[in-house]
């Protein structure tokens, strides 16, 4: 496992304990990061009963999918660095 990988999987740790509301254009990039990071590939179709949730989260991994898995691993680590005031090493 990569130090990336492990940074990675703290960031997620810690963002799952998140209990303060975030704006839901952060929770869409945290979503789009997390999705990009951890896809094997695949074409990627939101689950959820709302079409207009699943078009916002569509629309995020749209703007967001010239990042590489790797980029989009360190962008959600930044982000959970940023909200969090956590420095994760």
């Amino acid at each position: 496992m990569t130090d990336l990988d492990k940074r990675f999987e703290k960031a997620f740790i810690i963002a799952s304990a998140m209990t303060d509301p975030l704006p839901p254009d952060v929770m869409l990039h945290f979503y789009a990061f997390y999705k990009i990071a951890t896809n094997n590939g695949n074409l990627y179709n939101p689950s959820g009963h709302s079409a207009l949730r699943n078009g916002f989260k569509l629309n995020a991994l749209f703007q967001f999918n010239y990042l590489s898995r790797d980029e989009a691993k360190e962008k959600y680590i930044e982000l959970v660095e940023k909200y969090t005031n956590q420095k994760i090493k």
